[in-house]
């Protein structure tokens, strides 16, 4: 379990671990002169059942604020500070409104100092201390009466932690590791080490790791966790990760940084989150403000979108996920505004206040897939979900989705897009009969629900696969669709395929064919663009036409000359000339069929099967 102080300066935070661990937490030489916490400061304690407890001592001055609330992130449990000579104080006021903000609801309530008082003014206190606490989520926490200097209550509170230790669940380790970085320092004979906690999932010694937002690869060396050597690191625990790599250095990791997950890595700059204003607090747009995330402390932006949702727009990336808290201070960072959590982070810069926008974000927040789905735009990219919550991998099966490449949509609206797609195929061929099929994109213009051009692609690509459309020559038509030739198309094929035929690797160009044709250059042209799109012939170079199954011939010839072959080797299969095979497989290079390494190609089996069935499915010989 790990424990956080809070509370205003000089109410004996450092004294109170000091007399629980033994342990100082103060290690500045700045911190001891002044007798007042500057930076974060750390003590464990080892339990009877051989866990230990972590503490996280915080600065209470108010100059120190950012501090406070680096350390507050990923605690288990506030020890609230309150010392009986002064009472409740700003600090005292603010710690608890930021405690509140990170969802804390665990805690106890410490009366310091308390042998500076008579038992009247301790009465007080505590009635000061309830009031506070009431609406909070600490309302139910108890009050401790403790004396560092006499040692009274210290016990007490002791066994109090040692009992919330162990009632402390486990925190699930299946996720994907992150880590919350407080410090980076440097130790002689060790490296780079950095210290937080881990907010998700594990990590153990040699792992690959990613600073983000830096995008910094290390490898992790060695591990401290909960002070002690370790060979993992859980979600929950205290870490200290020797870090190795190239560029791997105390000024390349930053406070506020996250050692993550390499397949985490993804920065963000614009998040949709839900923000709780403090009472008397507003937000006008654009509002400049201090955003504070883990350890980090970044300006940023914030536009209002409706009563319960903000898009902040961040002056430089940070590494987040899903469900982090956030607090917001002032831009001047003087007080506290309020505070929330992520739901969004890849919000969008356009629409972001349209009443589908808003719903969406309320069934973002839910974390129910299925809830998404239901709503515009009607899809989800499953891996991007997966990535921003941290979540593991997991098996795709689910029965109520169709996957799509990296996304997913509901089986009702795939039913609905499916349905739409046959309709608007139906009409396109009714007023085109002569057509071997629409473009894709004109149908993506008319289906509903109308996908960005990527996944109408794999959308398509699925239904062909289910035999629902056919494809072929970039063409999307109906399975049973036959386009018909009219009388002097048909004539002209006839006369045509003779000629492409006899030469059938290097077949004539469009000049070579206006006069056997009988008809001008620019006709000629018109008519094998035609002939094209109804899939009988393939336009492999401008103005350079070869039969639809002759180049499946090319493509299937070429896939047995294994990798690294060069155009005289297919020229010589081919028995073609050799600016035909080079044009050929310039035209494989387009279609992803073969990869060009300098004047040599090799195969890319996947694309060129994908191809051959294209070609042979699209071609009328």
């Amino acid at each position: 379990m790990i424990v956080g102080t809070a509370g205003h300066v000089d109410h004996g935070k450092s004294a109170l671990i000091r007399a629980l661990t033994g342990v100082d937490p103060d290690r500045l030489a700045e911190e001891k002169r002044r007798g007042i916490s500057i930076e974060l400061g750390f003590a464990y304690l080892p339990t009877a059942d051989g866990n230990v407890l972590g503490f996280v001592d915080v600065p209470g001055h108010e100059h120190f604020i950012h501090h406070m609330i680096a350390g507050a992130t990923g605690i288990d449990y506030v020890l609230l500070t309150v010392a009986a000579d002064d009472g409740v104080m700003p600090q005292t006021i603010e710690h608890l409104a930021i405690v509140d903000l990170l969802g804390l609801k665990r805690g106890i309530v410490t009366l310091t100092k308390c042998d500076l008082v008579s038992a009247t003014r301790r009465d007080e206190v505590k009635a000061d201390i309830a009031q506070l606490l009431a609406g909070t989520g600490m309302e139910s926490a108890g009050i401790v009466e403790t004396s560092a200097e006499t040692g009274e209550g210290v016990e007490k509170l002791r066994d109090i932690l040692f009992a919330a230790s162990r009632e402390t669940a486990a925190r699930d380790a299946a996720g994907r590791f992150r880590l919350a970085i407080d410090r980076c320092f440097t130790l002689r004979g060790v490296g780079t080490v950095v210290t937080g906690t881990v907010l998700s999932g594990a990590v153990s010694l040699g792992d690959a790791v990613t600073t983000s937002p830096s995008g910094l690869v290390a490898r992790v060396r060695s591990i401290h966790a909960q002070n002690r050597t370790a060979l993992r690191g859980v979600a929950g625990q205290r870490c200290a990760l020797n870090l190795a790599g190239d560029g791997v250095t105390k000024d390349a990791i930053a406070r506020g940084d996250m050692a993550l997950d390499p397949t985490l890595h993804a920065p963000t700059q614009r998040i949709d989150a839900q923000l709780r204003l403090l009472p008397g607090e507003t937000i006008a747009l654009w509002q400049p403000v201090r955003l504070h995330h883990g350890a980090a402390e970044v300006g940023a932006r914030v536009v209002p979108l409706g009563e319960d949702w903000s898009q902040l727009v961040l002056e430089r990336p940070i590494a987040a996920a899903v469900g982090d808290r956030f607090v917001l201070r002032d831009h001047s960072a003087r007080r506290t505004v309020g505070g929330g959590v992520f739901v969004d982070l890849r919000a969008p810069a356009r629409r972001r206040r349209t009443p589908d926008r808003l719903a969406r974000l309320d069934a973002l927040s839910s974390d129910n897939v299925d809830l998404v789905l239901a709503l515009p735009p009607f899809f989800l990219d499953l891996d991007a979900w997966r990535r921003d919550r941290a979540l593991p991998a997991e098996d795709d099966g689910n029965p109520d989705w169709v996957r799509l490449g990296n996304h997913v949509v509901s089986r009702d609206i795939w039913g609905a897009f499916a349905a739409s797609l046959h309709a608007a195929l139906a009409a396109f061929h009714a007023e085109n009969p002569d057509a071997a099929g629409a473009a894709p994109d004109t149908l993506r213009r008319v289906v509903e629900p109308r996908f960005p051009a990527p996944l109408f692609a794999a959308a398509l690509a699925e239904l062909a696969r289910q035999g629902i459309v056919a494809m072929a020559g970039g063409l999307v038509r109906a399975p049973d669709h036959d386009a018909r030739l009219n009388a002097i198309q048909l004539a002209l094929w006839q006369n045509l395929k003779p000629l492409l035929e006899a030469q059938r690797f290097q077949p004539p160009r469009v000049a070579e064919l206006c006069a056997p044709l009988k008809l001008t250059e620019a006709a000629a042209r018109r008519a094998l663009k035609q002939f094209a799109t109804l899939g009988f012939v393939e336009e492999v170079a401008p103005d350079h036409f070869f039969l639809r199954g002759a180049v499946a011939d090319a493509a299937a010839i070429m896939a047995t000359l294994g990798d690294n072959f060069g155009a005289a080797r297919l020229r010589d299969r081919l028995d073609t000339g050799r600016k035909a095979a080079i044009e050929l497989l310039e035209y494989f290079d387009r279609r992803g069929a073969t990869v060009r390494r300098g004047d040599l190609r090799r195969v890319d089996p996947a694309r060129l099967n994908l191809l051959l069935r294209e070609l042979r499915a699209g071609s009328p010989e």
